[in-house]
C-alpha cells in the first residue's frame, strides 16, 4: 500500500512533467521553424520553392483560415517561397466571388505595396527589396458575416 501512494505521489507527478517538458520542447522546436529566423534563409531557396517568371500566388479562404499557394510546382498553401528581386508577382484568387488582402507589414518588399484583390481583380506587384518576410493573408467570400473571413500567414524571401 505504501508503493502505491509513493507512485501516486511522486512518479506520476514526474512523469506528468516530463511528458509536459517534452511537448513544450517539441512545440518550442516547431515555433522556431520560421525561415526568417535562420541565420541567412536564402540557403532555404533552391529551384523547387524558387517562384520565376510568371509567378503568381493564389489566395483562398479554406475550411479553417485562409492560404496563399506559390504558382510552383507541389506547392503547398502558406509554404515559405522565394523570388528574385525584380521578377513581377501576380496575387489572386481563382475561387469565385472572394476578395483578399496582403499584408506585409511596414516593410513591404514589393512595389505596390498595397495587395488588395479578389476573384476579379488580381494585383501585380514587383519584388523590390531583399530580404526574408513574414505576411498574413485574409481572404473573404463576398457578401460574408462576421467570422467567415480567414487569416493565414507564410514567409518570402526575396533574393538578390
Amino acid at each position: 500500500m505504501a508503493s502505491y501512494r509513493f507512485v501516486i505521489r511522486y512518479a506520476v507527478p514526474v512523469i506528468v512533467l516530463a511528458l509536459l517538458a517534452q511537448n513544450q520542447n517539441a512545440h518550442a522546436q516547431k515555433k522556431n521553424s520560421y525561415a526568417c529566423k535562420e541565420p541567412d534563409p536564402t540557403t532555404l531557396c533552391t529551384p523547387a520553392n524558387t517562384c520565376t517568371e510568371n509567378c503568381s500566388v493564389d489566395v483562398k479562404r479554406t475550411s479553417q483560415a485562409a492560404s496563399a499557394t506559390p504558382s510552383i510546382s507541389g506547392a503547398k498553401g502558406n509554404s515559405t517561397f522565394c523570388v528574385k528581386a525584380g521578377t513581377e508577382v501576380t496575387w489572386k484568387s481563382d475561387t469565385k466571388h472572394q476578395g483578399f488582402v496582403v499584408d506585409m507589414g511596414p516593410n513591404s518588399p514589393f512595389d505596390p505595396a498595397d495587395i488588395i484583390g479578389g476573384s476579379e481583380k488580381s494585383v501585380t506587384t514587383t519584388a523590390k527589396t531583399p530580404g526574408c518576410y513574414r505576411y498574413s493573408a485574409g481572404a473573404c467570400l463576398s457578401g460574408a458575416i462576421y467570422g467567415m473571413c480567414g487569416t493565414g500567414y507564410a514567409e518570402v524571401v526575396i533574393l538578390k
